[in-house]
C-alpha cells in the first residue's frame, strides 16, 4: 500500500484535488545556490555581511519588492539590480529537481488535474527556469514576483492562476509549498494548505501547521495513485 501522508493537521477530511498550485524554490526545485549567489552579490555592493546557504534559506521568505527596501532601505533598487544580475549568471547552472518532483508534476498530469506555480521567484527567471527543466508544458500557468498587483502571502497571484486552471478558489485547490508563508498564502486565498518536507528550515511541520503534508514528491505521488479521483 501507498504510504499515507506524513500528518494532517485540523483537515483530517482533505479530498483529492481538483487542480494544484505549487510553490517553486525548495519545493519544485532546489536553486538556493543562485539565490544564495545573488543575495550576497547585492551585500558586497553595500558593505553589507554576507549569509551562509543556511541563513538563506531560514531567511528568504518573501518576494524582492518586500524584503530589499528592509535589507537595504534607499538602496535597494541598486542592490536588486546587483541581486538579479548575479542570479541570472548562475541559477540555469545550479538549478536541481527537489527529490521526487517531476515524479509528483507527472502524478498530477496523469491524474488529469491541471496544475500552475506560483513563486515569489521574478516571474522571467522563473518561466526560464521550468523551460530549461522541460517542465513548462505540464502548467497551465507560471506565476512569479510582478506578475500580480501584490505577492505571496497575498492572494492576488491566485486570482489571477485559479482561472488559467479553471477553478474558483476552495478546499479542492491546493497549494502546495515548504514554508509557513506557503501555508499563509493557500489559506489567504480560501484554499488547501499542501507542506512539502519537514519544515525544518522554517520551524518545523506544526510551526507551519498545513492541512496535509508530504514528506516530498514521491509521497504525493504514491498518494494520487491509490487515492480516487472526485
Amino acid at each position: 500500500m501507498a504510504p499515507a501522508p506524513m500528518s494532517a493537521f485540523g483537515r483530517p477530511d482533505v479530498g483529492p484535488p481538483r487542480a494544484i498550485l505549487w510553490d517553486w524554490d525548495n519545493t519544485l526545485v532546489d536553486g538556493w545556490l543562485a539565490i544564495a549567489a545573488g543575495l550576497n552579490a547585492a551585500f558586497a555592493a553595500h558593505g553589507l555581511p554576507k549569509w551562509t546557504l543556511e541563513e538563506v534559506k531560514a531567511r528568504v521568505r518573501r518576494s524582492l519588492r518586500e524584503s530589499f527596501p528592509e535589507l537595504f532601505g534607499a538602496a535597494w533598487e541598486d542592490a536588486r539590480e546587483v541581486f538579479y544580475a548575479a542570479v541570472r549568471a548562475h541559477h540555469l547552472r545550479v538549478l536541481q529537481p527537489m527529490p521526487g518532483a517531476i515524479e509528483a508534476v507527472l502524478a498530477v498530469a496523469a491524474a488529469a488535474i491541471p496544475q500552475g506555480v506560483i513563486s515569489n521567484k521574478q516571474g522571467p527567471l522563473l518561466r526560464a527556469e521550468a523551460a530549461h527543466l522541460g517542465w513548462d508544458g505540464h502548467f497551465r500557468i507560471l506565476l512569479g514576483a510582478g506578475d500580480a498587483a501584490a505577492d505571496k502571502p497575498d492572494p492576488a497571484p491566485f486570482h489571477l492562476a485559479l482561472p488559467a486552471l479553471g477553478e474558483v478558489a476552495g478546499p479542492a485547490v491546493w497549494y502546495i509549498g515548504d514554508t509557513g508563508l506557503d501555508m499563509q498564502a493557500a489559506r489567504a486565498a480560501g484554499c488547501t494548505a499542501v507542506l512539502f518536507g519537514d519544515a525544518a528550515h522554517d520551524g518545523g511541520v506544526a510551526n507551519a501547521a498545513p492541512d496535509l503534508a508530504f514528506a516530498d514528491g514521491n509521497a504525493l505521488a504514491a498518494w494520487l495513485r491509490r487515492t480516487p479521483a472526485t
